[in-house]
């Protein structure tokens, strides 16, 4: 969840390493920092607090050298403070180090060190690492590393600096978290998320579990667990280094929400035949026979990739006949689940390095289960665990609050119930593929009703407790709404099956607790119309997501939020898109920080 940077070449590091932190902020705000190697000297600048302290700091200093490291900082093992900010120095100030990650046996491995003499000055498990690999420290750090990695558990990413090494170098290990390799002419770069480099270059090399690898201005060399040199694919990058700003929006969040009928038409842009009706992808392919022999699809997910993933079980079972289970990632590998041949396990992660989810998608292939990956990012370790992939194309999402991925993840999940039920010999109905043509223009004509939400947003701001409904398939997408109001405004949400509310939510209803609800479709309107009458009885105050005419729920909503109609499969991808941009205006009317809350990380890569 802290971000990582490197570079070694002939360009100036600290301000190189300051743009891949700025891109990596959203991993991390507790603390930032860099260090450079010069003149066997280790120069290293700290700061508390957000990436802008750090910068505030480098103006009184002079740090230049051939090659050095960034760091933004996410709490795990020591408060956030200067002191535990990295990088982290060995106590003989030989090298430095900066990570990401929990190492699980640090307590034992901190007193075992300072029995041999080794002094500690910070609370953090990076620094017994730093020590670590300083015991071992004679003139090759990449054997120093190596070493120590052989003691250590649990799931780390880092790099280090040495002075005592011959040459210019960086040493880097993974086990666990995400690093990324980045080639140039005659330089190497090195972040946790190939964001950060996309200005610099996008040929890039992923890091797999267990590799370590050593970077110097000619390349890298890398080495698997097992000690052997290897060589990894370098992957070329499509994205575009503006697709990585703000573009002249006020945060990153309200960027992506206004993104989202590009990324979404690029998502199934290639995949669907509207001539033919017939869905194909490239990563991805059944034959009949193989898709006939599938007896239940398990989808493996967490956050907002689980909503998402509650979304196409509606999908699969309607349009597949398949029947599907949705479990959380940090709970499925904890059960004994029933996993056989006939099982589809699908993972799904915006980053591709979700840990929770990768190890339940494991604990699946292990039990037998074809797995398949769901994923933003070309490359990451779900793709490569995986035996096919189907890639959204959402581009780089920076606010740590999912939207553009949530919406493209209900696109592929989409595409997929589709070619199963293809595969499995039923017709696809051009009317399905009519109502995803459509998709785009439908949620971008919500962006022209922003002003209303933000209105609506400023009369309801101050309420500090909210309750959303849905039913059938847009229960997920009150379970999604809510998700993104705590997120970003701090509000206590909850999301709740609209059918279930008299089970014991409506014990809370009062004037003061205002509740969300989503009526639109035909098959539970009325039903959900009733649960709002209830509301309304009780003095509650009523938000309604409708795509009927506003008169028609003039007599149980106070409010009425608009939406274009689609299919009752692809309605919550447009219903979602107002529960976001009402979250957004709520948070920025509260003062929150939007793209980067408090206590959240974007990609959470350690149990």
């Amino acid at each position: 969840m802290c971000g990582i940077v490197g570079y070694i070449g002939q360009r100036e590091v600290v301000p190189m390493l300051l743009d891949g932190l700025e891109t990596l902020a959203y991993r991390g705000y507790d603390s930032a920092g860099v260090v450079v190697v010069r003149d066997g000297e280790l120069e290293a600048v700290k700061a508390e607090g957000k990436l802008e302290q750090l910068v505030e700091k480098l103006k009184g200093e002079s740090l230049v050298g051939s090659h050095g490291l960034g760091h933004t900082r996410w709490a795990t093992h020591g408060a956030p403070s200067e002191r535990n900010a990295h990088p982290i120095t060995d106590s003989k100030r030989r090298l430095a180090l900066i990570h990401n990650g929990i190492i699980e046996n640090f307590l034992p491995l901190k007193k075992r060190l300072i029995e041999e003499g080794w002094e500690f000055t910070s609370d953090t498990d990076t620094e017994v690492v730093a020590n670590l690999i300083g015991s071992y420290l004679k003139h090759d750090l990449k054997a120093a590393t190596q070493q120590a990695i052989a003691e250590l558990e649990g799931m780390y990413a880092f790099a280090a600096v040495s002075t005592v090494s011959g040459d210019a170098e960086i040493v880097a290990a993974r086990k666990g978290p995400p690093l990324v390799i980045g080639l140039g002419d005659g330089e190497c770069f090195l972040a946790s998320d190939p964001a950060a480099l996309l200005a610099y270059t996008k040929n890039v090399v992923f890091l797999e579990n267990g590799d370590l690898c050593r970077l110097t201005a000619a390349g890298a060399k890398i080495w698997d667990r097992d000690g052997r040199e290897v060589e990894r694919q370098t992957v070329r990058l499509t994205w575009d280094p503006i697709q990585a700003e703000k573009g002249g929006f006020k945060h990153f969040m309200l960027k992506e929400i206004h993104e989202q009928p590009q990324a979404i038409q690029d998502t199934f842009a290639g995949r669907v035949d509207f001539e033919t009706n017939t869905i194909g992808f490239d990563n991805f392919a059944l034959t009949s026979e193989e898709a006939a022999r599938i007896e239940r699809v398990q989808i493996l997910a967490c956050g907002t990739s689980w909503h998402s993933g509650l979304v196409g079980k509606f999908m699969i079972e309607e349009l597949a006949r398949i029947p599907v289970d949705v479990d959380y990632g940090s709970e499925y590998r904890y059960r004994d689940p029933v996993v056989g041949e006939g099982v589809l396990a699908l993972g799904i992660s915006q980053s591709g390095e979700t840990a929770d989810t990768l190890s339940a998608m494991e604990a699946a292939s292990d039990r037998g289960a074809q797995l398949l990956a769901i994923c933003n990012v070309p490359g990451s370790q779900a793709t490569r665990i995986s035996e096919g992939v189907i890639y959204t194309h959402a581009g780089p999402e920076i606010g740590v609050a999912s939207t553009k991925a949530f919406t493209t993840q209900l696109t592929a999940l989409f595409l997929l119930a589709l070619y199963l039920r293809q595969q499995r010999g039923l017709p696809i109905e051009p009317q399905q593929l009519s109502e995803l043509a459509k998709l785009p223009h439908a949620i971008a004509d919500i962006m022209d009703t922003e002003a209303e939400l933000e209105e609506l947003a400023r009369r309801y701001a101050r309420f500090e407790d909210f309750l959303y409904l849905g039913r059938g398939i847009n229960y997920p997408i009150a379970l999604e709404g809510a998700l993104k109001l705590k997120e970003i405004s701090y509000s206590h949400a909850e999301g709740y099956p609209a059918g279930e509310m008299k089970h014991g939510p409506i014990a809370l209803i009062d004037e003061s607790f205002p509740v969300v609800a989503i009526a639109t479709g035909s098959r539970v309107f009325e039903k959900v119309c009733s649960n709002m009458q209830e509301v309304k009885a009780r003095d509650g105050v009523v938000i309604a997501v409708t795509d009927r005419p506003a008169e028609e729920l003039s007599e149980v909503a106070d409010e009425v939020i608009q939406v274009p109609r689609s299919s009752d499969l692809l309605q919550p991808l447009v219903n979602v898109i107002p529960l976001q941009l009402f979250a957004y205006f709520v948070a920025v009317r509260r003062g929150a920080d939007v793209d980067q809350p408090r206590n959240l990380a974007k990609s959470v890569t350690v149990e």
